[in-house]
């Protein structure tokens, strides 16, 4: 039998690699994200983690649910968003075909249609590449990527949250969960991409909200989050319509969890969103 040993709500956003970068005028000014997102890899070391499932709201989709199934993922990634932020960084991981094409399946027998590819000119996406970056640079575990569909719904992506979940169960693989993606995501328009792109979230009700929503989850009151969590990504400019975080809890077991969540840095703002790193525990 498989095992779910870990979960987290992850940010990805470039200025983690321009607060690293010499000479950046973001120089350690995400020291305490990278730290976490080191943190979380080495506790998946710690727990013999096999395989990572990143669900990736930056690998976004206008036709259905896609699945990198390669059984390798290797290249050099710059981003055609922020190529002066994240330019030519390498990946060499290897991937997860037979637990990528099990969700799959587990996804159909839900009605859900779901595509596993084996395409070598396939590459990884920022929302998946970054993370790793910081929690798997060595590749000692397996990479499984999920794309976010734009034309979705929340009951979509809980079929296949739990899809993921069956999946990992019957796969005899011990997984991180990895949902990575912003928690309120409206972004500074191009006339105000100054300093304050880096310091203020651009609205402060999308700020009000993710604070509720993180005091929401350090209190356990997760099924006021899940029943609050349509209308927040709808008003909150969810990232991918937050389906990531959708697909978590899902396979955390929806309103079923009571693990605890352990945010593991502050929260801060980039370009506008709201970002944070936290690990929901699951039980042993």
């Amino acid at each position: 039998m498989g095992q779910l040993v870990l979960a987290a709500k992850v940010s990805h956003v470039p200025s983690l690699m321009l607060s690293e970068a010499e000479g950046s005028p973001l120089k350690a000014a995400r020291e305490g994200a990278v730290n976490a997102l080191r943190e979380l890899g080495r506790r998946a070391r710690e727990r013999e983690v096999s395989t990572f499932v990143v669900f990736d709201t930056h690998w976004l989709s206008n036709f259905g649910y896609h699945i990198n199934a390669n059984a390798h993922h290797r290249g050099a990634f710059t981003s055609h968003e922020a190529p002066q932020m994240i330019q030519d960084l390498g990946y060499d991981l290897p991937g997860d075909p037979r637990l990528a094409e099990a969700i799959a399946a587990e996804a159909a027998k839900g009605g859900l249609n779901v595509l596993a590819h084996k395409v070598a000119s396939l590459g990884l996406e920022y929302g998946t590449i970054v993370p790793m970056h910081y929690m798997n640079a060595d590749g000692h575990a397996k990479v499984v990527s999920v794309a976010t569909p734009l034309f979705t719904s929340p009951e979509e992506s809980r079929i296949l949250g739990e899809a993921v979940r069956r999946a990992v169960e019957a796969s005899g693989e011990r997984v991180a969960l990895i949902a990575s993606g912003s928690l309120s995501h409206r972004l500074w328009p191009n006339r105000k991409l100054g300093p304050e792109a880096w310091t203020s979230v651009a609205s402060e009700f999308n700020r009000q909200v993710d604070l509720r929503v993180l005091e929401l989850w350090q209190q356990g009151r997760y099924r006021e989050f899940i029943d609050m969590l349509p209308d927040y990504a709808t008003k909150c400019n969810g990232e991918g319509g937050m389906a990531d975080t959708i697909m978590l809890f899902a396979a955390l077991g929806w309103y079923g969890y009571q693990g605890r969540a352990e945010q593991l840095c502050d929260y801060f703002p980039s370009s506008g969103s709201g970002q944070v790193n936290v690990e929901f525990h699951v039980a042993a």
